[in-house]
């Protein structure tokens, strides 16, 4: 229901928009500014779900292998103690607990094109255990939360901009994003339990605990490298943890005797079918942004907030950086896109710079998180999936805002 009202408000606003800057600033142009962008964007919803189809069919081709050679049931026996707990609606050795498990690691590792997939499967399976098939259950409300607060230690692609925009030292924001996203992801579990009257026992006290240990304990490895190290060490890293999930499934599936080539182009129909699922959800969501933003309403909302704050005897500094918070919710590719801008207009090294990287880094996209996983199993009915996701999302912009006056202000 959240989902569909601020749906509709993306519309309101940019017609509202567009009609007060023509009756008073005679801007004319706006309208046509406002229905090109809504045919760009569904464009651009289709060449996303065709990008995704390939990486879709390769990565549900070997989670299909995994199945079936049982290492996904393995993992789901190794991260029970805590999911059983954070999702007690799916049992203990069921397919969804493995799913789960392997998208939470890739998104940990900044793996994004690995992610969606494992992500898709695990609503797949959790789907199967869905009584009301257009409803959101709480397991994939939480699921959702999870991959919207977007908990990263290596957040390689950010890095990378970093580089490219001529940082002196691009790897500067690794600390301030893994203590954000790690901070985002934390309320977020937590704010979710208390919704879902999950109790927070030893067990799961422990694991929270663990999540934030390994996130100071990968902040403080690479805090000890040279700054030319870290990005290098971190992509290996990643990419080697990648090919040995591959490896080991594979091997798992020849020492079991599978027809492993057969069972893969299996999973990778299912792949194919997914993508061609989520493309409507997909111009729905991306359009609706899509017109918001050329209406300028975006712009505005940032000036008022400028101004607030300088009334008010602030430093307006972080101010510079609200359009990529703004938009990170939204669109990856649009907060990417007003990062960038930011690099550009004020520097790499800029406090506002290093800020909007922070801030892009903190969270993932969650409209695009809604759109995808739940338009790929059917569910219309988001119940406070939206809600819970935003509120992480807040979180993870306050934290980066926060620890980056700490480090850089």
């Amino acid at each position: 229901m959240i989902l569909n009202w601020i749906w509709v408000a993306f519309f309101a606003i940019a017609f509202l928009m567009a009609l007060g800057r023509t009756i008073f600033a005679g801007d004319f142009g706006i309208w046509t500014e406002i229905m090109n962008s809504s045919f760009t964007q569904a464009a651009f919803a289709f060449e996303i779900s065709l990008g995704l189809t390939g990486v879709l069919s390769l990565w549900m081709g070997i989670m299909k292998i995994g199945e079936r050679a049982g290492v996904i049931e393995r993992m789901s026996r190794l991260v029970a103690p805590f999911f059983s707990r954070l999702f007690p609606g799916i049992p203990r050795n069921h397919p969804a607990m493995g799913a789960i498990f392997m998208n939470v690691s890739a998104n940990m590792l900044g793996l994004d094109n690995a992610a969606t997939p494992m992500g898709l499967r695990a609503m797949q399976e959790m789907q199967s255990l869905n009584k009301e098939k257009d409803t959101a259950t709480d397991s994939m409300i939480m699921f959702l939360v999870l991959n919207s607060s977007g908990l990263c230690l290596i957040p390689v692609s950010i890095m990378m901009y970093r580089a490219q925009g001529g940082a002196s030292n691009p790897t500067d924001i690794f600390i301030p994003i893994l203590v954000a996203t790690a901070v985002a992801t934390l309320v977020g579990l937590l704010a979710l339990c208390i919704r879902q009257r999950i109790r927070l026992d030893a067990v799961l006290c422990t694991w929270m605990a663990g999540i934030a240990a390994v996130a100071g304990g990968v902040a403080w490895f690479f805090s000890r490298l040279e700054a030319d190290k870290v990005q290098l060490y971190s992509t290996f890293i990643a990419n080697l943890i990648l090919f040995t999930v591959i490896i080991l499934f594979i091997g798992a599936g020849v020492r079991r005797r599978i027809k492993v080539y057969d069972v893969f182009i299996e999973g990778a129909k299912e792949g194919f079918k997914t993508a061609v699922t989520i493309i409507p959800y997909l111009v729905a969501i991306l359009v609706a942004i899509g017109m918001f933003r050329a209406s300028g309403a975006l712009d505005i909302f940032t000036g008022w907030v400028e101004s607030a704050v300088a009334w008010c005897g602030g430093d307006t500094r972080w101010v510079g950086a609200l359009p990529t918070m703004l938009m990170k919710p939204l669109s990856g590719s649009g907060s990417c896109a007003m990062m960038l801008d930011v690099m550009q207009a004020n520097g790499a090294d800029a406090f506002v710079s290093r800020l909007a990287a922070a801030v892009r880094g903190s969270t993932d996209t969650t409209f695009y998180i809604l759109a995808v996983y739940f338009g790929s199993v059917g569910v219309s009915k988001t119940r406070y999936a939206a809600g819970y996701a935003l509120l992480a999302d807040l979180t993870g912009a306050v934290a980066a805002v926060l620890v980056s006056y700490l480090f850089f202000g």
